[in-house]
């Protein structure tokens, strides 16, 4: 009864209804999105007919859009568009990854100083700690040595062997001064080796007596 009395020619009238939806749904869009969202274009235009066609007792259950044929000029301009598009996303791509090198290359710089600092401070520690234990090592062997000389030279035999060291430095003294030096030493009882010798022991034994 509404497709007799509601409209005059009911297929015509759904017919020119698709038409304008289609028409008003596709300048909502950009075209290159027509025919990546073919199916969500046909969903619209069905709901639109729907809605305009209830009062004629009219439903459509499904609308497909058998091709979109568009003209010559638009077809370059899209393409165009596209090629525009996919060199952009080239050019994007290309400094993101150079842009991710230098980062890369910059992280492994500031790692390496890093690294090398570490290094270079943990040597420093280790042969500071070294020189240290010499240092100690040295003057342990120096402080056991002066105490072995001290008790050897509290007894009899340590002064023997200090009185004949002295009388063999102060003869290879006099011979140094006179192969080397043009002043004439002449003999008296101050230089001869016996009296140094003596005078040494008396310091030696004044010092030992204080103790």
């Amino acid at each position: 009864m509404k497709a007799s009395y509601g409209v005059d020619a009911y297929i015509f009238s759904v017919t020119q209804l698709a038409q304008t939806s289609m028409r008003s749904e596709i300048g909502r869009m950009e075209l290159d999105k027509t025919f990546e969202e073919s199916e969500k274009l046909n969903t619209a235009i069905v709901t639109a007919i729907n809605e305009a066609a209830a009062p004629w007792g009219v439903q459509v259950m499904r609308y497909e859009i058998k091709d979109i044929d568009p003209p010559r000029s638009v077809l370059d301009a899209m393409e165009r568009q596209m090629k525009a598009e996919r060199e952009k996303r080239a050019v994007i791509l290309e400094s993101e990854g150079a842009r991710q090198s230098e980062i890369n290359v910059a992280e492994g710089q500031k790692q390496a100083r890093v690294l090398a600092a570490e290094a270079e401070k943990a040597e420093q520690i280790l042969k500071a700690e070294g020189e240290a234990q010499a240092i100690l090592a040295v003057a342990q062997a120096q402080a056991e040595a002066l105490e072995v000389v001290g008790r050897t030279a509290a007894t009899d035999e340590g002064q023997k062997a200090i009185q004949l060291d002295l009388a063999d430095k102060a003869i290879e003294a006099k011979k140094a001064i006179a192969k080397e030096s043009s002043v004439v030493l002449l003999p008296d009882s101050q230089s001869n080796a016996a009296n140094l010798v003596a005078e040494s022991m008396s310091i030696i034994n004044a010092l030992n007596a204080r103790k």
